[in-house]
């Protein structure tokens, strides 16, 4: 082998400086130090560092290895500052610590898959993590670090309106009227890549012979990152001598020998209020009458000596692009010869006076309450609940289940309307 000996190879013309031809192999020996005074293209070389880091705080510099203890402490791992594309940065969990104190980047000016926040984190213990500077516009990319998800999950507003199933009315010849399901609306965050659980309460199932109505069961919405929200079914409608269920609504009282009061709304007690008093029933024979259940909006009438109570306006929601209003109460019962109660705007059924006569059922999906019957018919069924989930268009993911109905471009915003219970992920 020839060996030539220089000490500075420069081009003959121009610039330009080439190594070998194409398919030649250019060697290192063992021993031999290549230092880089300019600035090098092509290479991917990265340098591990000799020293374990094990401080709270470490700033990293482009084109490192670095091995990260957090045995005693958690890291935050500071990323270089004014990147080049091609820069690179691997960091690895030295002794599988990471799941007890996790390593935490600050991003230094610089953004993280097309994110500059929040800070990414990672915690999972024997985790190697190898980001790659892609450019300004998605600055750093990991393109290994477990499952390579996204470590900066944005979030988003999703409005809620979530209603839970109206109760039944009684069936007596004073039967009160089913109180409303519990109405909730407000907003909260989405965070993106989380599943909101949806559930939608039933309504509570007519009765006949003398019997209580049943309360509604229960609606809510819950996941990751979210304050569980729940709505209490509406309270049943009493039964002779006895008050109306609590629930989101109370249901109306029935009154015999003795007064039946309206059954307690908000119940448990939520800020703001759910739902309304079912109203009372203190009348005497010969003009039986059951109190009205109680609605989102208004508590349920009291009954009077002509007439049973009406049920309570629900309340209206224009989360699905129109106003709708939902969750009335159920009409109580009378004798013959005197008013049913009416069912509360929202989806409520009306009593019933006739001897055999049926109650008026809740509207499904208003979680409105059930009509009140006389013993010998049967009472309205409590409608069932809903639960409506309103965010962005930009922001929907479009994984559901349960089958809800999605209605998009709603100023804006798609709509996701369960009928019943299921699931959306972020």
């Amino acid at each position: 082998m020839s060996e030539v000996k220089v000490n500075k190879i420069s081009p003959r013309s121009g610039t330009g400086l080439q190594l070998g031809d194409s398919g030649d192999t250019i060697t290192i020996p063992s021993g031999a130090t290549l230092v880089n005074s300019g600035t090098a293209t092509g290479f991917a070389a990265v340098d591990w560092q000799s020293t374990v880091v094990t401080g709270a705080t470490h700033t990293a510099s482009a084109n490192q290895g670095i091995w990260i203890n957090t045995t005693s402490n958690a890291c935050n791992l500071t990323l270089p500052s004014s990147p080049s594309v091609g820069n690179q940065l691997i960091f690895s969990d030295f002794l599988r610590t990471w799941g007890s104190n996790a390593v935490t980047l600050t991003l230094n000016g610089s953004k993280y898959q097309g994110n500059t926040s929040p800070a990414p984190v990672y915690d999972t213990a024997g985790e190697t993590v190898h980001i790659v500077y892609s450019g300004s516009t998605q600055g750093w990319i990991p393109i290994n670090d477990g499952a390579v998800a996204l470590e900066t999950p944005q979030s988003y507003s999703i409005d809620y309106l979530v209603v839970a199933g109206g109760g039944s009315g009684g069936s007596v010849y004073n039967a009160g009227g089913g109180g409303a399901g519990g109405y909730r609306t407000s907003t909260q965050s989405g965070i993106a890549g989380n599943t909101i659980t949806v559930t939608v309460g039933d309504g509570g199932a007519a009765v006949s012979s003398n019997s209580a109505g049943n309360s509604g069961s229960n609606s809510s919405i819950s996941g990751t990152g979210l304050t569980t929200i729940t709505s209490t079914g509406g309270g049943g409608g009493g039964a002779r001598n006895s008050a109306g269920a609590n629930g989101g609504s109370g249901g109306g009282g029935s009154s015999g020998e003795s007064a039946g009061a309206g059954g307690s709304g908000n119940t448990p007690s939520t800020s703001p209020s759910q739902g309304n008093d079912g109203g009372d029933s203190s009348v005497s024979a010969p003009a039986y009458a059951g109190g009205g259940g109680g609605g989102a909006g208004a508590v349920g009438a009291d009954a009077t000596s002509s007439a049973a109570g009406n049920g309570g306006a629900g309340t209206a929601s224009s989360i699905t692009g129109s106003s709708v209003t939902r969750a009335g109460g159920g009409g109580g019962n009378a004798q013959p010869g005197s008013s049913a109660g009416s069912g509360g705007t929202g989806g409520g059924g009306a009593g019933n006076s006739a001897e055999s006569g049926t109650g008026t059922s809740g509207t499904a999906n208003t979680g409105g309450g059930g009509g009140g019957a006389r013993q010998n018919g049967t009472s309205g069924a409590g409608g069932k609940g809903v639960v409506i989930l309103s965010m962005p268009d930009a922001d929907y993911s479009g994984t559901t289940s349960g089958s809800p109905s999605v209605a998009t471009g709603v100023s804006g915003k798609t709509v996701l309307t369960f009928n019943g219970s299921g699931s959306y992920t972020t």
